[in-house]
């Protein structure tokens, strides 16, 4: 079993200067360390220096990271326990980068064994051969790190290793290291190995796992073979599946140095920043727009109709940023033979009325408590639209937009929604008094596009009508129709 690599990967190519010989390594000064040490010793100097010692994890600095960082310098394996969609994985991925960025190994070696500490017979009589003519290696820290999702499915074979028939048919003994055909964890050695979803392992290949953590050796078919590995086993769980799907043994568990609980963004900044990295969105999508999302995202975790035990993930609200976005390029392909009097076309600029797409597409990634089957698409656009007003109140709160609510007197009335172009909206609009501080509240400044106008003229109709300043009805074809009293 080869190391799998994906297919479009490129593997990083070690500079020229490079000691090639165990000699020339030894004359460079070169100290052996273990994966823990070396995770030490670099997470130490990132600090001193004050670098970014993990990249792309939003939320966690005064938190989780500490913790981390503590269970790193003790030199502990680690647990990271938390509901779906906190960022175990990403942040599990991310202790890569605190590795040496290149690594000497014995060119050849499946366990990736150090020119300087072999660990098999043939490797260390292979050194002892060679002396200081030893070939040398080198292995990128991208190449040292192994990962395994937890299925039923999964076998000692797959993590540990398991005897190989035909090596044995060429004349091997079975005591013989090189007999084995080695799984993930000894082929991660001078690495880092996460298991995700560790409760999904069945407690038999569980038990597999307890010799590499404390003796750090590896048994395979009644065969101890007395390989120190080296290296750091991390491993994710929610903790649902203690109870619905499987556990950790308590024996693996006392194993693990450090047990982290991982938690959702605490407060509505860390949410908007984590929508802001990780969401791909195709489209422009107003701040207040993106507000709206984080908002509900908030209000779906909190809420007493969803199950609190699974969680709703981050992803729900990245995921409903990309929605927006898409339904904001949806309408301006749609609308791409209708401009301006000098034939603009329609830029693709979210409003808050493509939010209501998200309450369907999106009600898979919630569970809903039992009470509530039938009800979920309600209590989605329910929440929806408490998070709108929320924002409204947030941004435009104290403002004067008895301008706007003018704008439907006498029987008059907006039409907008998802066929509605940004010019269409605006000159039923006209010029409304108030539409520049609102513009300023917004932060879409002195020069919006028309579209950009457009979004924000629809969020202050919207805002006054869920706080009953303005009526509002949906026709059959799906044009939005703001009017007359809330």
């Amino acid at each position: 079993m080869g190391r799998v690599t994906a297919p479009n990967q490129v593997i990083p190519v070690p500079p020229a200067d490079l000691p090639s010989t165990l000699g020339a390594l030894r004359a460079a000064g070169h100290q052996y360390r273990t994966v823990k040490q070396e995770l030490r010793d670099n997470l130490l100097a990132r600090m001193r220096s004050g670098d970014t010692r993990f990249p792309g994890i939003v939320g966690y600095d005064d938190s989780v990271l500490p913790e981390v960082e503590r269970a790193l310098l003790a030199g502990h394996d680690m647990v990271l326990l938390g509901e779906r969609g906190q960022g175990k994985t990403r942040l599990i991925r991310s202790l890569g980068a605190l590795l040496d960025e290149w690594t000497p190994v014995i060119p050849g070696s499946v366990l990736n064994e150090h020119p300087m500490h072999p660990l098999t017979p043939a490797s260390r009589a292979q050194v002892a051969e060679a002396g200081d003519d030893q070939p040398v290696g080198w292995l990128h820290r991208s190449m040292r790190y192994g990962e395994k999702l937890a299925t039923p499915d999964t076998s000692v074979g797959d993590l540990i290793g398991d005897v190989d028939p035909i090596r044995i048919a060429q004349g091997r003994t079975l005591g013989d290291p090189e007999t084995i055909h080695f799984g993930l964890v000894p082929r991660t050695n001078r690495g880092i190995f996460a298991v995700n979803e560790l409760p999904d392992l069945a407690e038999r290949i569980q038990v597999a796992l307890l010799n590499v953590l404390e003796e750090r050796d590896i048994q395979v078919r009644g065969y101890q073979l007395r390989l120190p590995l080296d290296l750091l086993l991390v491993a994710s769980a929610n903790p649902e599946d203690y109870t619905n799907r499987g556990r950790i043994i308590t024996p693996l568990k006392d194993r693990f140095g450090a047990e982290i609980r991982t938690h959702y963004p605490v407060d509505l900044d860390l949410e908007l920043a984590l929508i802001r990295q990780e969401a791909d969105l195709v489209a422009d999508v107003p701040e207040h727009v993106l507000e709206v999302l984080a908002r509900f995202a908030r209000a779906v975790r909190e809420s007493p109709s969803v199950d609190p035990r699974s969680g709703v993930s981050a992803r729900f609200a990245i995921a409903a940023a990309e929605t927006v976005a898409g339904a904001a390029l949806r309408r301006a392909g749609l609308l791409a033979a209708i401009g301006d009097q000098e034939g603009r076309p329609e830029a693709a600029v979210a409003r808050v009325g493509d939010a209501v797409s998200v309450t369907s597409t999106l009600r898979g990634k919630v569970e809903f408590e039992s009470g509530e089957e039938g009800r979920e698409i309600e209590i989605l656009a329910h929440l929806l639209r408490t998070a709108t007003a929320e924002t409204f109140r947030a941004h435009l709160s104290g403002l004067d937009l008895s301008g706007f609510t003018a704008l439907v007197g006498d029987g008059a009335a907006i039409e907008t929604g998802e066929l509605v172009g940004a010019a269409e909206l605006l000159r039923q609009v006209g010029t409304v008094p108030g539409l520049a501080k609102v513009l300023d509240r917004l932060g879409l400044g002195d020069a919006p596009t028309p579209e950009e106008a457009a979004a924000a003229v629809e969020f202050v109709l919207e805002g006054l009508h869920l706080t009953r300043r303005l009526g509002k009805d949906v026709t059959d074809s799906g044009r939005t129709v703001y009017g007359g009293r809330g």
